[in-house]
């Protein structure tokens, strides 16, 4: 096949002639050199890009849509032929069903298997351990024609694709510098993971969660299995008898942001840069939390399940994050339900809102201000100096409330226990997530009135997922200081550590957070949430929730005001 090469060469440059001055000769060179090497370096850029664009994409390097048909006739373009759609981010393929999407990562694609060089190649479900390599050629063949490395028909999902020599040669190369092979934060013996905490966490929280993170390390690490590689036999290829797994034990760094929002970017860099990671794993934020998942992205390190009260609100639009729940920006939309007059609830003319500056509940507020405000309600907003004692601001805020004005508190326990009086009558909505759930320390006349935003599973409804998680604190004596954070924490290790199994040694940073998409997914004990599921562009597990009200004066009781609801 005449292919076009994989980066096209500048313009030939005219040399000097014989008698052209040596010193003059010299800076020639020189001034060459300086010239031509960015140029290069460029043309090597721009093949990167143009082969991610069709990739992940489904974009052309001249910014056209890819063309492709199936096998039936049918045509697709764009987004919808992505190779990143079946082969997934990291190339190491997935699975739907009975179907299995192989790998197209360079390793697998060009690797010759043969002898003991099969050894070296990790273990990845839907390989192919006798497979006939592929070259340039045929890769380009399967392509175009849908026929693969040994002359067979590939799978009629298989979009048979019209790409041009360049585009062809962009992809290809792309393709082999997909999934590279030594991996930060992984050697022969130890994985290495962090947990981050702002400088604003509840330091009662971070007890809690630190207690269950160094038990749950400790605990994997003591246990002592066949100091040997372990072989894990499938039988249904020449893979059998190569899926080695080395028990490595794992690591746990803690990494303490101080200081200013503005420089906790550059202390992470220096962790990183200190201690290269596999991944980070649940973390504690206080009011702010964007510094840490933009790191993250850039520096494309997994995030598995921080205890979170305010994610980003875009986090659906990244990859590496992944959080339990939108937190109070799923609160908000719950009460929105309420306000806005559905399903037979009261529509509101005017809302207040109540919250302290610098807490999260000013992104709470903020999102539910903004959605009100499109649906023609007339929101107010009275903010608490964030240094205040608890009372002193809170009746100038609700002194002048109207009998026919909702208001919605996105307040801590501080604050609720000494509300003064009682609502008048107005509809009454408080977050959950920030006042304490169903242990909200309300006064009776409040606790009478209000509706609270319960981003989680009812607690009758969840006994059984979470007990498991409360008996191994018992037995291990770990004190229960913060359940939902030390529960959510435990959980997030638990699935970590699962994930990590069916990795095998494939420690690719991509495939780990694939992995944990599907782990997720079949996921029975799911803790405070009736179900956690991850499909593709989202990055929140539990996407509803309930508001919920008081039936009687004291204790933790509560009942659902509506149901599961899922905005």
């Amino acid at each position: 096949m005449n292919q076009a090469p994989l980066v096209r060469g500048a313009r030939r440059c005219r040399g000097p002639g014989p008698s052209f001055p040596r010193r003059v000769l010299g800076a020639w060179l020189v001034l060459t050199t300086l010239v031509l090497a960015p140029s290069q370096a460029s043309a090597d850029e721009v093949v990167a890009r143009n082969g991610e664009g069709i990739y992940r994409r489904g974009i052309t390097g001249s910014g056209a849509p890819v063309e492709a048909s199936r096998e039936s006739g049918q045509r697709l373009a764009g987004p919808a032929v992505a190779c990143i759609n079946c082969h997934r981010r990291s190339g190491l393929g997935s699975k739907e069903g009975r179907t299995i999407m192989p790998p197209v990562a360079g390793r697998y694609l060009f690797n010759a298997r043969s002898g003991t060089e099969e050894l070296d190649l990790p273990f990845v479900e839907g390989a192919r351990g006798n497979q006939v390599s592929y070259t340039d050629e045929t890769l380009a063949r399967a392509i175009r024609e849908g026929v693969d490395s040994e002359g067979r028909a590939l799978n009629y999902l298989m979009p048979r694709y019209a790409l041009a020599d360049a585009d062809l040669a962009a992809l290809t190369a792309y393709l082999k510098g997909l999934e590279r092979r030594k991996v930060p934060g992984v050697t022969q013996s130890e994985l290495h993971f962090a947990t981050i905490i702002t400088p604003d966490a509840d330091p009662v929280k971070r007890r809690g969660m630190l207690s269950v993170l160094r038990q749950f390390f400790a605990e994997r690490n003591a246990r002592q299995p066949d100091p040997t590689a372990q072989m894990l036999t499938s039988g249904k290829n020449a893979f059998s008898k190569m899926m080695f797994k080395v028990n490595r034990r794992w690591e746990l760094h803690v990494w303490e942001l101080t200081g200013a929002e503005s420089t906790w970017q550059e202390q992470l860099e220096r962790h990183l840069a200190k201690q290269p990671i596999l991944a980070v794993v649940s973390g504690l934020g206080g009011s702010h939390w964007e510094p840490v998942h933009a790191f993250c992205e850039k520096a494309e390190v997994p995030c598995i399940l921080p205890n979170v009260e305010a994610p980003p609100a875009d986090a659906d639009r990244d990859f590496y994050s992944l959080y339990f729940s939108r937190g109070v920006l799923l609160e908000a939309d719950l009460i929105r339900e309420r306000l806005v007059g559905a399903a037979g609830a009261r529509p509101w003319g005017k809302v207040r809102q109540v919250y302290r500056a610098g807490d999260v509940g000013e992104a709470g507020s903020g999102a539910l201000a903004a959605m009100l405000k499109r649906a023609g309600i007339t929101v107010s907003q009275r903010v608490l100096a964030r240094e205040d004692p608890a009372a002193s601001g809170l009746a100038d805020a609700l002194a002048d409330l109207r009998d026919d004005e909702a208001l919605v508190l996105w307040l801590r326990p501080t604050d609720l226990e000494v509300l003064p009086g009682a609502p008048r009558g107005a509809a009454v909505y408080l977050s959950g997530l920030m006042g304490g759930l169903e242990r909200t320390p309300l006064p009776p006349a409040w606790r009478r009135e209000a509706h609270v935003a319960y981003p989680f599973d009812l607690p009758d409804a969840r006994r059984v997922r979470v007990d498991f998680a409360f008996g191994w604190f018992r037995i291990r004596q770990i004190p229960v200081i913060a359940e939902q954070v030390q529960a959510d924490t435990y959980l997030a290790c638990g699935l970590l550590s699962e994930t990590v199994k069916h990795m095998v040694d494939n420690f690719v940073r991509d495939y780990l957070v694939e992995r944990f998409e599907d782990t997720l997914e079949h996921r029975i004990v799911t803790g405070y949430y009736p179900r956690l599921s991850l499909a593709t562009g989202q990055r929140f597990s539990s996407k509803g929730g309930y508001v919920v009200r008081f039936p009687d004066a004291t204790g933790g009781r509560v009942i659902a005001d509506s149901r599961w609801t899922v905005p």
